[in-house]
């Protein structure tokens, strides 16, 4: 498996992008959190996805060419429409306005419809904790995961996000309503490896922890069971109610492919409200106590959400982001 360096691997997502048809700068945004989330350790859901980014293009999903549009406001809140531009550029500058909105009023959120697969939802958390805000943020998706006591597939993995800043390393919590996110399945599967603990059923009607053989049911587990289940319905509802978008039935509506999503984007300007001191202080103090917790293994520390990443990313820029051989080959074909 090659190591990739960081600037390498964004050329090449960039290039692919321009010859596609993409505006130079919406290239290299596109290109830059693509290669940030890889960096990061979330391969399932930057360089790996990326081919198919690709063929969303080539089928029409993904217009490079567009972009979001202001469709009404109402103080801190604003609806806007994606116009199916490319996920991650379009969420990007949601957050933005999101931060701008929170600068004004204290708090900002944007509410997106008709937009596309936004790739690493944690990206939006770390981008309005480098502004100094509290972000929270979500997006729906197809219907990928049964509701709780059903075995077809009606509700989404939905992903959710919250961020507080810390000045050593912010606090960044991304996780999908669903055990494991579908790309997260993808990545064990493609190693060969069984995910650590159950994540959906098999064609037997059996607990799994294989990912190739949940793939073939698409019946993953939401994370506490019900609660997730119930976590995935009113979060779908929000988004799609608010940004005046599809619900993820209206999605699973459009075909097999997921596009034409909703998206909820939340900026709360932490620095400024809790001031800087007292917002290090308690952020700090709470970290410190449950990093000094008794470990049930000596040789595996206790992590906050954020500081795997943290430590990823640090070590793929010192070393290469790891790219699968299979993966590179393709990209540079493209």
């Amino acid at each position: 498996m090659p190591r990739i360096p960081f600037a390498e691997l964004k050329a090449e997502f960039k290039r692919v992008l321009i010859k596609k048809g993409c505006d130079e700068a919406t290239a290299d945004l596109s290109a830059q959190l693509m290669t940030e989330t890889s960096c990061d350790g979330v391969y399932s859901h930057g360089v790996n996805r990326f081919p198919r980014v690709v063929e969303y293009i080539e089928k029409g999903y993904i217009d490079l060419q567009a972009k979001p549009t202001k469709v009404e406001g109402m103080g801190a809140f604003e609806r806007w429409d994606g116009k199916l531009g490319l996920g991650n550029v379009n969420a990007k500058l949601s957050m933005d306005r999101a931060v701008e909105l929170a600068r004004e009023f204290g708090i900002g959120c944007v509410a997106l419809g008709n937009t596309n697969h936004w790739l690493r939802g944690g990206s939006y958390g770390w981008q309005a904790a480098d502004a100094g805000c509290v972000g929270i943020c979500w997006t729906n998706t197809q219907p990928n995961m049964p509701a709780w006591g059903a075995k077809d597939r009606r509700i989404g993995n939905n992903p959710y996000i919250m961020a507080i800043p810390r000045k050593e390393g912010h606090v960044v919590v991304n996780i999908a309503m669903a055990q494991f996110s579908y790309g997260q399945m993808e990545a064990s599967a493609m190693r060969n490896e069984m995910m650590p603990v159950p994540g959906g059923y098999d064609e037997q009607g059996n607990i799994s922890c294989d990912p190739k053989e949940i793939a073939k049911t698409w019946r993953v587990l939401p994370i506490g069971y019900w609660k997730g289940s119930s976590m995935s319905i009113v979060m779908d509802l929000i988004a799609a109610v608010l940004s005046g978008g599809r619900s993820t039935l209206k999605v699973g509506e459009l075909g097999s492919d997921e596009y034409g999503l909703s998206q909820m984007f939340i900026a709360i300007d932490a620095t400024r409200i809790a001031g800087e001191a007292f917002l290090a202080s308690a952020v700090n103090e709470v970290l410190e106590n449950i990093k000094g917790s008794e470990r049930v293994d000596p040789n595996q520390p206790v992590l906050y959400p954020g500081e795997k990443e943290m430590n990823i990313r640090n070590a793929n820029l010192a070393n290469g982001i790891p790219v699968e051989d299979a993966v590179w080959a393709k990209i540079k074909s493209l």
